[in-house]
């Protein structure tokens, strides 16, 4: 299995804090559902900031269903 990337935009003036936020309820949902092993950070641009999270695909129907990410794609290594 390979890595995954997962995205949530959130907009408006907000969007940074939002973002870093959503971050932290992330590592809640992460350790209650005991998946290790990944990374975040927060991406901001001109008109969104997007939360990444980045781990191992055996947790994507669990996050993709839970968490419902904007967006994904697989990491090429």
């Amino acid at each position: 299995m390979g890595l995954i990337r997962l995205h949530w935009d959130f907009f408006g003036p907000d969007a940074k804090v939002t973002a870093e936020h959503f971050l932290h309820h992330l590592d809640q949902f992460c350790a209650r559902e005991n998946v290790s092993g990944y990374t975040h950070w927060v991406r901001e641009e001109t008109i969104r900031s997007t939360a990444i999270m980045e781990c191992d695909e055996q947790h994507l129907k669990l996050l993709r269903d839970a968490l419902r990410p904007v967006r994904g794609e697989r990491v090429l290594e």
